[in-house]
């Protein structure tokens, strides 16, 4: 088969791909227009997040065979209308579910223990001890929205911390001997820390709104490493300063739609976004949870792998 490779991967996936026998061809540069004016040479396509794969792109792509994105999600691609075309679609969760768990992990134990306020503090020295009292995760209820690799893979770092696991899924029986799957209400009623691991829909699209806050029984802490567009920031930031939401740890943002680097050359920030950046409740992170050393590899191989169970 040929492939064409349009976003920059571990150098693993092409040699892996021509291992197989593919005739693999790079385009890292050219616009979506050049792109679909060659696609129909081609049997399968990688990509990771350059440009949507839509009905016009995949009706010039008349003998691809598959679409694999280097990546947990296919929210970039026209889902339904390529397979209507019977192209096979491929992602590849399993290559960063480890690194996106670890992440998350980090992220609270990081802001429940005062880690960048302290850090900062010492450099500017300051030895504020009592001021930088952390808390544990021991005894508390972690509540996991979306259980499926990423989901799984943070329950399994959990082991070990004394805490309670509980998820909420649309799919049923989808809890195993890390994690406990209960009703949404049952979730919002013990939860002490909710992480996001959901993926983008329409089920989840600004699902943490103040309503969906407001039926929470406790107040909490939320993590997200999904997909910043399930979070109204608004609104976090609203229950971020009445104290329903107690702290965030966000790894992607609702903004991350717009130009995300263009919001600092701006005289005038969002409102919510100039909060979340000057809070000491907030921790952030520029949507790397999924990018390790060691992910570039395990996705690329991922993709790798799948080909070959599929077309050899």
């Amino acid at each position: 088969m040929k492939v064409l490779l349009i976003d920059t991967n571990h150098p693993l996936l092409k040699s892996g791909l021509e291992k197989l026998g593919c005739i693999c061809d790079e385009d890292y540069n050219s616009s979506k227009e050049k792109i679909e004016e060659k696609i129909f040479n081609y049997n399968g396509i990688v990509i990771r997040s350059r440009f949507k794969i839509d009905k016009t792109f995949i009706n010039a792509a008349t003998n691809l065979k598959f679409i694999a994105r280097v990546g947990a999600g296919l929210e970039s691609i026209d889902v339904e209308y390529a397979e209507k075309k019977g192209i096979h679609l491929i992602a590849a969760p399993e290559g960063n579910r480890n690194a996106v768990g670890e992440h998350a992990l980090g992220m609270i134990l990081a802001l429940f223990n005062n880690f960048k306020k302290a850090d900062l503090e010492i450099r500017q020295g300051k030895w504020l001890r009592e001021e930088n009292r952390g808390i544990e995760l021991e005894g508390k209820t972690i509540g996991i929205i979306g259980y499926g690799n990423m989901g799984k893979a943070f329950a399994k770092k959990l082991r070990g911390f004394d805490v309670e696991v509980i998820c909420y899924d649309i799919k049923n029986n989808v809890g195993d001997e890390n994690c406990k799957q209960v009703s949404l209400k049952e979730l919002q009623q013990k939860t002490d820390v909710l992480s996001l691991h959901t993926p983008f829909n329409e089920l989840s699209h600004k699902m943490v709104n103040t309503n969906f806050i407001a039926a929470f029984k406790k107040p909490f802490y939320l993590i997200n490493t999904a997909r910043g567009s399930a979070v109204i920031t608004d609104d976090l930031v609203e229950a971020l300063i009445n104290k329903k939401i107690l702290g965030a740890c966000l790894d992607v943002l609702e903004y991350e739609k717009l130009s995300f680097e263009n919001l600092f050359e701006n005289d005038v920030l969002p409102e919510a976004f100039d909060y979340l950046i000057h809070s000491e409740k907030v921790l952030l992170t520029p949507h790397i949870a999924g990018w390790t050393v060691e992910s570039k590899i395990k996705l690329a191989q991922t993709i790798v792998d799948k080909v070959k169970a599929k077309f050899y």
